[in-house]
């Protein structure tokens, strides 16, 4: 399904293969040779989406891009089934499987592997080549990839990349904090309201 929101609608290319099931959402554009499978969900909310040729986005995928945060994807890349990717960026060669995380302002580098159920922090940099182990974190720039036994030194890294602030613009220590981030993340996503269905 297509659907146009705040009246971007997507673009995807006369080559491109869509299953029936995914939901690709506003400005998103979909390179050519592009394989989207059943349950992907690709939306543009505040940031636009960027896929290029040839990649792969498997079942149950999910890639959002957000205010500030736009998505690419470069060319020959696999987003794995339930893998996430918000606010990303994806640079080509890239293997991203099943389970794997990559959150707001990261960037992964070209040749990348991040392996099953690996989580990529906001704004870490990946450089080209390098690997996350399974189930491994990587926080930062440089990152730091551990495992997620290891909380201290990640919530050490957390700390300084400042996910509320940079994501919600929300201190930390705010004391109503999710109060806050519902009501301000619902009013975004209540821009739905408006959807029109494209697919036709």
């Amino acid at each position: 399904m297509l659907y146009e929101h705040q009246g971007a609608a997507p673009r995807v290319h006369p080559t491109a293969v869509v299953a029936p099931s995914a939901v690709i959402s506003g400005d998103v554009e979909i390179g050519e040779g592009v394989q989207v499978l059943h349950g992907a969900v690709i939306t543009a909310e505040g940031g636009g989406v960027r896929i290029g040729a040839s990649t792969i986005v498997m079942e149950n995928a999910v890639v959002r891009g957000v205010t500030g945060n736009a998505v690419t994807i470069g060319d020959h890349c696999l987003v794995g089934p339930h893998a996430y990717v918000s606010g990303a960026t994806i640079e080509p060669e890239v293997f991203l499987a099943t389970g794997s995380r990559v959150f707001n302002g990261a960037v992964i580098g070209r040749g990348s592997e991040v392996r099953i159920d690996a989580i990529v922090h906001l704004r870490t940099m990946l450089p080209p080549g390098t690997t996350v182990p399974i189930g491994w974190v990587a926080v930062g720039a440089p990152p730091l990839i551990t495992s997620p036994n290891d909380h201290e030194a990640i919530e050490a890294r957390q700390r300084e990349l400042d996910f509320p602030e940079y994501v919600f613009g929300l201190d930390r220590d705010t004391p109503d904090l999710m109060v806050q981030l519902t009501e301000r993340y619902g009013a975004r996503l209540a821009r739905h309201a408006d959807d029109r269905d494209v697919s036709a």
